[in-house]
Order: structure tokens, then C-alpha cells, then sequence
């Protein structure tokens, strides 16, 4: 196989999110149909119209020392630590190249890392703004740069592992977190690295970004029931649920993976990526560019769509969006939607916006792995344009095929029109 055409396959993941502080938690977390969504106990929330969302369960703090937080953004730690975990799931324990470390078999001129955020140091920049009004100059934190660029948890979670292939932070909003991994897919297949680990991260639980989400009326204000706002496909959606955390996959080419024997989950098949042109808020109502996007993904790779059993679906709980993707996946792939178990995961750990994507694909290639779709919860009153194009899964988990190959899609989409369709496949 040319290296312009090699197969790429996830060796590790890694994730911290709203239902756990590691990949399996959180896996755990979305089979039962557990809701990470909580009321914002902060003081500044009792002046918001939005006062719920959906914080990691399992703080950095307790994870990452107190002197190495210090200079991190709250995106960055999530990103470290959920590459952390997939870096020692695939096999490895130190930098690459490293002597004594299981690390020294990956060259680091053939390692990247692609972690995408799609607002990145917000916290900390508004932070160090309010330091400085304050309390002054002075007491502005010397850190403060490399805490808000968007490229910090790429660059520290490069250096952790020492990657020198290339280090990349696509920005793309809702979208950044599955166009980092389809990057890295790239990245393989191309021929510029071996492995590459890559993924999405966010942290944008603070008083601005919920204000101006919630006046912008994106989001949920359903606040006398948390666990019960984000409701994708239901007639009652009003909006997304804010939620923070990071997920991250090792990916390999199969030739490198098969060379070190490492473990296998899942074949990275490819991506396919469109943009809207529509408005730069609101999707394009019967969804061509996601039609577009995946029948990009259809032509450039050699998935068949009768081998697609399951869509963990980019579905918000918003009321234009939920129904535009589905109108999408019908166009595209006509009656062989029938036989996917499409499912929304949003509705328990909320919108982790740059690192949906991330955090959703890490729940894709699990579902294959384990031959299980997770539930969409709290759709009560399906909505009946999504009953008529989609089979939901809804209430409890469903089991997928046991035999033979079987494929996933992982949908994302992004203010700006962004669309990123992955797609992954047993091996």
C-alpha cells in the first residue's frame, strides 16, 4: 500500500468529561443513560437567564499537580489528561524516543499531535483581564499567553509526548474537535507521521460565554430541570446545554500498529468536510452542506454505506439544527438510514462545543468496539420529522450487529457553516 493511501487505526483513547474523570467512566456513563448536567452553583450564576450546564466530573485539580496547573489553561489540562490516558492506553509510557521508555519505538519526526479547541483560553484571558483591572499590572500572570492561545493544549500535549511531525490546532467551533482528527488521518495517510495523537478540548464555563450564548437564545433555560434540558429530536428542545471536558485518540497507521502489536479498536476510515455559505450562526435548514460533507466522505474513501450501523449524531437540542442533520443522512443515504441506531450523546454530557468532536468520537469508536449504541435521553415527544428520518435510539442502550464488519459515523458542525462527517470501522 502506498503511503498515500495507508490504513489508519485507533490504538488509544482518552477523555474527561461531565460523566467521568477517564475514557471508561465516561463510556460507562453513556450506555446507562447517565446526565452530566448540573446546576451552576458559582454566585455569578444567579444573575444569569442560563444557570445549568455541564461540568467535568472529575476536576483537574486532582489529577494534575498544583505548579504544572499553574501555567495551564483549563482547556490545556483537559487536554493533557485525556492524552494522557490514550498515549498509555495504545502502549506507551514516556516521550518518544525517550531510551528506557516504552515511547523509544515511536520516531519523533514521524509523531504529531492535533488537538483542536474552537475558543480556547477563554477562561484564562478573562481571568488575568480581571487581575488586572483589580489588582494592577504587576499581579498579571507571567503565564497568561501561552494559557489563552487556542495552539496550548496542542503544544502541551506535543511536548508531553514529544511530537515533531507537526503540531496543528484547527479552530473551526463545534467542529474543531473532528476536524483535528480528521487532520491527523491526513497526517498518516499522506505520509508525514506514524502516529498522531489528536482530539478536541474545551473549557468555557464562565460567566461571558454563558451570557452571551444565552442571549443569543442558543441555549437551554430549562433550569428546574438540569438532567432533563438537553433533549435532542425532542418537540420540547429549546437549546444546547453548555459542557466542558476533552477526548482524544491515538491514531496509527495499521503498518506501525501491526509492528508493535499494539491493540486495535477501530479502522479511522476517513473524513468528509463542506462548509455551509448560509449564515454564520444558523445551519442551512435542509442541510446540503452536511450532505455535501458526507457524500465527500462516500467518494473519497472506500466505505460502503450498507456497512453503517450506527451515526452518533451532532444534535444539539436545537430546534433547527436536530432536524437539517437527519434530512442530511436520508438525502444521502436513502433507505440504508433505516438500519442505523442513531444516537445522541449530548443529551448527557451537554455541548462541549471545540471538543464535541473529540469526546464523540472516542464514544463512536467504543460503540463499534463494544458493539453497543449508546441512548439518546430525555425524548419524551419525538419530534415527528426526526421519527420519519431516523431510527433514534432512545431510553437504553441497543445492541449493534455481532458479526462482520460494521461501520459509525461521527457528525460535527460549527457556527461558521463548518461540517465534519468521520467515519470509523471495525477491524
Amino acid at each position: 500500500m502506498s503511503s498515500t493511501n495507508r490504513t489508519v487505526v485507533v490504538t488509544g483513547i482518552g477523555a474527561t468529561t461531565p460523566l467521568g474523570g477517564d475514557a471508561a467512566s465516561t463510556w460507562e456513563g453513556l450506555v446507562a443513560g447517565k446526565s452530566g448536567v448540573k446546576p451552576l452553583e458559582q454566585e455569578w450564576a444567579a444573575d444569569q437567564a442560563v444557570r445549568i450546564a455541564a461540568p467535568v466530573a472529575v476536576d483537574p485539580s486532582e489529577v494534575i499537580p498544583r505548579p504544572q496547573a499553574r501555567r495551564l489553561d483549563r482547556s490545556a489540562q483537559f487536554a493533557l489528561i485525556a492524552a494522557q490516558e490514550a498515549w498509555k492506553d495504545a502502549g506507551f509510557t514516556g516521550k518518544a524516543g525517550e531510551p528506557g521508555e516504552s515511547g523509544e519505538g515511536v520516531d519523533p519526526d514521524r509523531l504529531g499531535a492535533v488537538i483542536a479547541s474552537g475558543i480556547g483560553g477563554v477562561t484564562t484571558l478573562l481571568d488575568q483581564y480581571d487581575v488586572l483591572k483589580e489588582k494592577g499590572v504587576r499581579r498579571v500572570s507571567p503565564h497568561t499567553v501561552p494559557m489563552l492561545m487556542p495552539n496550548g493544549p496542542s503544544a502541551n500535549v506535543g511536548l508531553a509526548v514529544g511530537a515533531r511531525a507537526g503540531v496543528h490546532t484547527p479552530v473551526s467551533a463545534c467542529a474543531s474537535g473532528a476536524e483535528a482528527i480528521g487532520y491527523a488521518i491526513e497526517m498518516i495517510r499522506s505520509g508525514r507521521a506514524d502516529v498522531v495523537v489528536a482530539g478536541g478540548t474545551e473549557a468555557a464555563i464562565h460567566p461571558l460565554p454563558i451570557a452571551a450564548f444565552g442571549n443569543m437564545m442558543a441555549m437551554s433555560k430549562n433550569n428546574d430541570d438540569p438532567q432533563g434540558a438537553s433533549r435532542p429530536w425532542d418537540t420540547g428542545r429549546d437549546g444546547f446545554v453548555l459542557g466542558e471536558g476533552a477526548g482524544v485518540l491515538v491514531l496509527e497507521s495499521a503498518e506501525h500498529a501491526a509492528a508493535r502489536g499494539a491493540r486495535v479498536y477501530a479502522e479511522a476510515v476517513g473524513q468528509g468536510v463542506s462548509a455551509d455559505s448560509h449564515d454564520i450562526v444558523q445551519p442551512e435548514p435542509e442541510g446540503r452542506g452536511i450532505s455535501h460533507a458526507l457524500q465527500n466522505l462516500l467518494d473519497r474513501t472506500d466505505l460502503d454505506p450498507a456497512e453503517i450501523v450506527h451515526v452518533n449524531a451532532h444534535a444539539t437540542s436545537t430546534p433547527a439544527g436536530d432536524i437539517a442533520e437527519l434530512k442530511a443522512l436520508r438525502k444521502v443515504l436513502g433507505d440504508d438510514v433505516d438500519h442505523m441506531a442513531v444516537s445522541g450523546t449530548k443529551s448527557m454530557t451537554g455541548h462541549l462545543l471545540g471538543g464535541a468532536g473529540g469526546v464523540e468520537s472516542v464514544a463512536t469508536v467504543l460503540a463499534l468496539y463494544h458493539r453497543v449504541a449508546p441512548p439518546t435521553i430525555n425524548v419524551e415527544n419525538i419530534d415527528p420529522e426526526a421519527e420519519a428520518n431516523a431510527d433514534i435510539v432512545r431510553g437504553e442502550a441497543r445492541k449493534l450487529p455481532v458479526e462482520g464488519r460494521i461501520a459509525a459515523l461521527n457528525d460535527s458542525f460549527g457556527f461558521g457553516g463548518h461540517n465534519v462527517v468521520l467515519a470509523f470501522r471495525t477491524v
